[in-house]
């Protein structure tokens, strides 16, 4: 086997900042320890949280690395231990807490999925961060079930149009909001059943015309702040309310008789800091009901553009700005 090197370059700003901070480091090629891998990066997501941990605002949980990223798709190159020796020289994907961003990173075995001969390594890293929080927020949490409708927020983000395609593949009718005409016909040609421009729309209101007054049974915010009473207003009885942001704001005020008289659920979560049994156990959950759908080639990420390494600077601007359609990814392998 070729010896590893001792050292890698990787996203590891020493303060927080504008994307310009963003200048690829040297840093030492981590060890990987017992149950985990150590994946040679091909190519790495850019997602929301990455944003947020270099302007400060989202600090890496206890025990992850600083390095950015968390989610990333590559070759197995070394394992720490001989459990995982079968797998050297196979290409994974996998969620992370940290340090997707790099040449090299650690895995755990767990939370890792084998990348099928039919997607290419940029697809697989665009798949684990929207795969395992859409998965676990519609249908672990939010109970999604065929023939319920579903209203999503940010319809053309990686998140929107990940719930997009999961929603058309187990039998969901889908609404989007999206900030233009252009995002709304883009939503709609990647399966959306109806897209919602809420700057030129009342989405409330929208909702309420599409389904017939009835309502829809599941919403899945990234919005929070006052969207929450209004996306209230869209769910129908017994419906259920999915928070995974805040990007609005994290206080909202709303009618405490309203979730009594009409039996809504309000729940939401955060996976990062989740610990490494809950992922194994979602990851697992995941395989074997939505990657057989991947290995079909019935279920691949939207990419909406590549920036190599060198300029990710580029990359995170491009996602702050909100311009892209789908997942924004590193090449670096």
């Amino acid at each position: 086997m070729t010896s590893l090197p001792l050292t890698m370059m990787a996203l590891d700003p020493a303060t927080a900042g504008e994307p310009e901070i963003l200048v690829p480091v040297e840093r030492p090629v981590p060890t990987p320890g017992p149950g985990e891998w150590l994946v040679r990066v091909a190519a790495a997501g850019v997602n929301r949280p990455e944003i947020m941990q270099r302007q400060g605002k989202y600090p890496p949980p206890p025990g992850a690395p600083s390095i950015l990223g968390l989610e990333l798709a590559g070759e197995v190159v070394a394992a720490g231990d001989e459990s995982g020796a079968a797998m050297i020289g196979t290409n994974v994907c996998a969620l992370v807490a940290g340090g997707a961003q790099a040449e090299y990173a650690i895995v755990n075995a767990g939370h890792c999925l084998p990348v099928p001969p039919s997607l290419s390594l940029i697809e697989a890293a665009a798949l684990p961060e929207t795969l395992f929080t859409v998965w676990h927020n519609v249908f672990q949490r939010g109970g999604a079930q065929a023939g319920e409708t579903l209203l999503v927020h940010g319809g053309t983000s990686g998140i929107g149009t990940m719930a997009v395609l999961l929603g058309n593949l187990f039998g969901l009718e889908v609404i989007v909001t999206a900030g233009s005409a252009a995002k709304c016909e883009a939503a709609k040609a990647l399966g959306a059943a109806h897209a919602i421009d809420y700057k030129t729309q009342d989405f409330v209101e929208a909702v309420k015309d599409i389904t017939g007054g009835r309502g829809v049974n599941l919403v899945l915010d990234m919005v929070g702040g006052d969207y929450l009473p209004r996306n209230m207003k869209c769910l129908a009885p017994d419906g259920r309310h999915v928070s995974i942001a805040t990007q609005g704001g994290p206080k909202a005020t709303l009618s405490i008789i309203d979730l009594m008289v009409r039996r809504l659920t309000l729940t939401g979560s955060t996976l990062r800091p989740r610990d490494a049994a809950f992922k194994a156990a979602l990851c697992a959950d995941i395989r074997a009901k939505a990657w057989p759908f991947v290995e079909q080639g019935k279920l691949r990420p939207v990419i909406d553009r590549t920036f190599p390494l060198a300029r990710a600077a580029e990359a995170h601007a491009h996602v702050e700005a909100g311009d892209h359609v789908g997942k924004v990814v590193l090449t670096i392998g």
